[in-house]
């Protein structure tokens, strides 16, 4: 008998296991196998899961990244099959990917004071890395326009992570009064109807300006969460971060990176003049930086950001005399003399409006004067009025600000004053739209760096011809100058 008919004869016999009966051999040997597979298959599909869902939480595309492609923001609430029934989320879309991601928005316990003074959670990334985006760059060929700028480490790093706000932190009110000494009068920045700001130091020891909303006091507590997720997200070099914010009771506060050099109206009209006044450079890069700013939120994410509230007050100026525009997304108040005139008959304010208040601001700028100013006579009072006055009359080159040394050129005068003026046209479609705007200050700041070099190389040219006159003797010959040789050792 072969050994091949054997083993067919022995996988042949019937066998009982488990109480089974009259089951062949190989049959058993299948079943075994297969069970086996199906193990392993089972295994391997737990372990992938596994792995994706570990990915997602840590490599997912990173919250505090706004990607160099617009973006459509949107809130859902979560539905029926989410573990956080009275939670909210912030979708965003992605144009040329198609991906999309979620941001959680937790609900805040106020009761739970003691658990949640430890602060809430800032997302890995927040804190592993740095801050990219709009701060590295715009989207397609405007990138120049949109951002720029070296990447910074983030003010959040060494706090505690309690909360996932993925692009930010959720302070509680025991934090933010420990930040600034119970809001000690010592530590108010500044003032005004939206509420007072206030100069603190987090646990970490970053500093920060917290500010302490009036206008928004009581609101309710999603729609609040809402707004300042929305703009959470949003970021850029000419930007203030928006670094967190607290909910508690009637209590609403924002938490804004710390700008220390002051702002704007305290250079031109208050208590930094005392360091100086600013060249003609230094206002004409502010004022482009708030242009590429603005230009950002109008048409670089979307929805668009419509500021509301431009003014010399709300631009932050660092120690580089770099512009930071503050208050963007959530102001509501209206600044005297910046409104655009076609408020007053539709009680609407678009990009059209902040295009019209940027030109006065860039008016300011340039004059050194306030955009109302009642001290003055009749017809000096609005400064939009006056300058088109000065201008059709051909006195445009009197209107500069008196304590400007040097003065800037015709040229550069010119193009500042044409730029403004198109930008507070009385009829709201005529006005350029901010990335133009943002061009065209350009253009005008390396004309300037340019005519600085010119200037540079003719004195350069003149301390050349002097140097060669001193170096002829008295009858007109050279004198041979001879220079030390350097010694190697």
């Amino acid at each position: 008998m072969s050994p091949e008919s054997s083993l067919n004869a022995e996988m042949s016999k019937k066998i009982s296991f488990f109480g089974l009966k009259g089951l062949k051999l190989w049959v058993w040997v299948c079943l075994v196998v297969g069970v086996f597979i199906v193990m392993i298959l089972c295994i391997l599909s737990l372990w992938i899961t596994f792995r994706r869902k570990s990915r997602r939480s840590s490599s997912k595309f990173p919250f505090n990244q706004i990607p160099h492609v617009s973006k459509d923001i949107r809130v859902d609430r979560a539905g029926v099959q989410n573990p956080h029934p009275e939670s909210l989320y912030i979708e965003m879309n992605d144009k040329s990917t198609g991906k999309t991601m979620m941001s959680h928005l937790g609900r805040t316990k106020s009761s739970d004071n003691d658990t949640l003074s430890q602060c809430s959670s800032v997302n890995h990334h927040e804190r592993a890395c740095s801050s990219h985006s709009g701060e590295e760059g715009g989207f397609g060929s405007a990138g120049r326009l949109y951002g720029g700028g070296p990447v910074t480490a983030s003010p959040l790093v060494g706090l505690p992570e309690i909360s996932h706000l993925g692009w930010g932190h959720w302070f509680t009110l025991r934090d933010l009064e420990l930040a600034t000494n119970r809001f000690a009068a010592v530590n108010v920045l500044g003032e005004g109807g939206y509420g007072v700001v206030y100069r603190g130091k987090l646990v970490n020891g970053t500093e920060v300006a917290v500010k302490k909303l009036l206008n928004n006091l009581g609101q309710a507590e999603k729609e609040f969460r809402v707004e300042v997720e929305a703009i959470g997200h949003v970021r850029h070099k000419n930007l203030v971060r928006l670094l967190g914010y607290c909910i508690e009771g009637v209590h609403r506060m924002l938490v804004y990176e710390y700008v220390n050099s002051g702002n704007l109206e305290q250079w031109l009209h208050g208590a930094m003049r005392q360091h100086g006044n600013l060249t003609w450079e230094a206002r004409i890069k502010i004022i482009t930086g708030t242009a590429q700013a603005l230009a950002y939120l109008h048409e670089a994410i979307e929805p668009k950001v419509v500021h509301r509230d431009i003014r010399a007050s709300n631009i932050l100026i660092d120690d580089e005399f770099n512009a930071k525009l503050s208050d963007f997304g959530v102001s509501q108040a209206l600044g005297l003399g910046y409104v655009a005139p076609e408020y007053a008959n539709t009680g609407l304010l678009n990009e059209k409006s902040d295009i019209y208040s940027f030109g006065v601001l860039l008016l300011e700028a340039v004059t050194g004067r306030d955009p109302v100013d009642y001290g003055r006579p009749a017809n000096e009072v609005n400064l939009v009025e006056w300058l088109k006055m000065m201008v059709g009359t051909r006195r445009a080159e009197e209107v500069v600000d008196p304590k400007l040394e040097p003065r800037p050129s015709k040229s550069a005068l010119k193009r500042a004053l044409l730029v403004s003026l198109r930008c507070v046209d009385p009829e709201a479609e005529k006005r350029p739209r901010m990335s133009q705007i943002a061009r065209m200050l350009e253009s005008d700041e390396h004309t300037f760096h340019k005519e600085r070099r010119n200037r540079k190389s003719r004195t350069a040219s003149m301390e050349i011809v002097e140097t060669k006159d001193e170096s002829l003797g008295p009858s007109g010959a050279e004198t041979h100058i001879t220079k030390p040789e350097k010694t190697h050792e």
